[in-house]
């Protein structure tokens, strides 16, 4: 038989062991979670100058590559290869 852990009363006796009330190691816990993950979200809002920057890196090789035909074929593929 598995021991069930009931996460309160766990959370209650490691806060009384660590002289705190269950509420403040609950928003410890939480908060180290937070900073301890990567904010993609924040990444995802960028200024209007971060975005043009990037746009204009993506394009500076866009001479580059050639233009997309009718038609996909094998030798269009494979066209600058011997």
């Amino acid at each position: 038989m598995v021991a069930q852990i009931n996460i309160p009363d766990e959370l209650a006796a490691e806060a009384q062991a660590r002289g705190l009330r269950p509420e403040a190691l609950a928003e410890e816990i939480l908060q180290n979670e937070a900073n301890a993950r990567p904010r993609t979200v924040a990444a995802a809002h960028r200024t209007p100058e971060e975005i043009r920057r990037w746009l204009d890196c993506l394009a500076q090789l866009s001479d580059k590559i050639p233009p997309m035909p009718d038609v996909i074929t094998r030798e269009w593929i494979y066209q600058d290869h011997d």
